[in-house]
């Protein structure tokens, strides 16, 4: 079969011909229609990972037909069109992932190929009104923005929420679960255009983040009280830009971030925190409960994935060199068949 390997780091990725491989027990091989582009791969491809071992097939997300199953499987996901949950062996605790937890495309062999095993826990049925590419974005993104804004942010009807950085596969995860589950839902972003999408999906408004007072702009657009607005703020970035976020949140706000692309959390004074009340929640993918109940929300409230683009499996590396774009707004997909 044809598959992305990543050889060595910090080297362009090698499309190559690998041996098929073979469903163990309680083992499912699929046949993938598309996979999508995470920024843990380009992470892994430049060494800042742990755990890294070469050679290995990248790739965490994937759909595609279930093409055969080993001992101890039901035979009838024979033929079945599903989707992956990378997040495997997660533990008995929900809070927090146990020694034994790994994500599908390291250590083990990912979804950048034409087949990948998995164990048979991890496939669930593609919903039927999601294309295979469609799907193929929903796992990592999908899981981290539903356990961010529901699973630590503890979201509940009623309540107020800005997602930071608008455009990335989370962000705009996080801005569609949190539109259909009724939340007046504002953003951030570096970019009036892509203020203006969030705003199509659902978003009451939105600040460019590059205004050096948006924070107080921001509360006075979202016609504040006095103490904040935001009862749970999602956000991607860190850096010295977080210390604003304290005075955008509402008293007994929930602030969660999953990234840190701006660097490290700087100029936080604790009296701002603690008079309000706030909680600072880190955010990693989630566990298997939380991703069965991600896609019973996608399928009664049928959320469809923002795609940016769509690659050939074989141009998987301009797929990584993209993922950094500014004009990104969605996910990244590698189509691998009809």
């Amino acid at each position: 079969m044809k598959a992305i390997i990543l050889e060595s780091l910090n080297q362009p990725l090698v499309y190559t011909e690998v041996p098929v491989p073979e469903p163990g027990h309680g083992e499912v091989l699929i046949k993938l229609k598309a996979a999508s582009v995470n920024h843990r791969d380009v992470w892994i491809q430049k060494g800042l990972y742990p755990g890294i071992h070469t050679s290995v097939v990248l790739g965490s997300d994937g759909a595609g037909i279930v093409e055969s199953v080993g001992k101890d499987v039901d035979k009838s996901w024979v033929g079945k069109a599903v989707v992956i949950n990378p997040s495997q062996q997660w533990g008995d605790n929900h809070s927090y992932y146990g020694e034994d937890y790994k994500i599908l495309g390291l250590p083990d062999n990912g979804t950048f190929a034409e087949y990948v095993k998995v164990d048979a826990r991890y496939i669930f049925p593609k919903p039927q009104h999601l294309t295979f590419e469609e799907a193929a974005a929903l796992p990592m993104a999908g899981l981290t923005a539903w356990r961010t804004l529901i699973g630590r942010g503890k979201y509940s009807p009623g309540e107020k929420v800005l997602v930071t950085g608008a455009g990335g596969g989370v962000s705009i995860f996080a801005i569609k679960f949190a539109v259909a589950a009724g939340a007046e839902v504002w953003v951030t972003s570096g970019s009036d255009e892509k203020i203006r999408k969030a705003i199509e999906l659902g978003a009451k408004g939105g600040i460019n983040y590059k205004d050096p007072v948006w924070y107080r702009d921001l509360l006075l657009k979202a016609k504040s009280p006095r103490g904040g607005y935001f009862n749970v703020i999602i956000d991607s970035a860190g850096g010295p830009g977080f210390a604003r976020l304290i005075d955008v949140a509402a008293p007994g706000g929930r602030i969660c971030f999953y990234g840190g692309t701006a660097g490290n959390i700087t100029n936080i004074v604790p009296a701002r925190v603690f008079f309000k009340q706030l909680s600072l929640l880190g955010c990693m993918m989630g566990n298997e409960k939380e991703f069965t109940d991600m896609l019973t929300f996608i399928n009664d409230k049928k959320i469809r994935p923002i795609i940016d683009s769509v690659y050939a499996l074989k141009d998987a590396q301009a797929a990584f060199n993209y993922i950094e774009s500014e004009k990104r707004f969605g996910k990244i997909i590698l189509k691998i068949s009809e």
